[in-house]
């Protein structure tokens, strides 16, 4: 579980850097749409193609994720229920190490 918890700030960014990618592919696809020539329709075509791709790709990564966090949830939802007293104890001890760092700030 901690692997998967430490993978989830990447996956986000990960999943903001995709819905970028193809924000910005489907401005330059627009703002190229007056240009002609047969060179440039094949190019189009095949950013056209791409993009497709990576919004269904992307798509599929996004539910991916959420049903990962959601089988974390549980898992931490079941964990906390079948071990209620470490769950207390692993909360004090965070709880304690926040109140000495706070502490030390001021």
């Amino acid at each position: 579980m901690p692997d998967a918890a430490a993978d989830k700030p990447n996956a986000e960014r990960l999943m903001a850097d995709l819905q970028a990618v193809v924000r910005d592919t489907e401005v330059l696809l627009r703002d190229t749409a007056g240009f002609a020539g047969d060179k440039a329709q094949e190019v189009r075509a095949r950013a056209e193609g791409t993009l497709r791709n990576a919004r269904v790709r992307l798509a599929g990564m996004e539910d991916e994720v959420i049903a990962q966090a959601k089988e974390m949830t549980e898992a931490a939802d079941k964990y906390v229920r079948n071990n209620p007293w470490q769950a207390v104890g692993v909360a004090a001890g965070v709880g304690l190490l926040v109140g000495l760092l706070v502490g030390r700030r001021s």
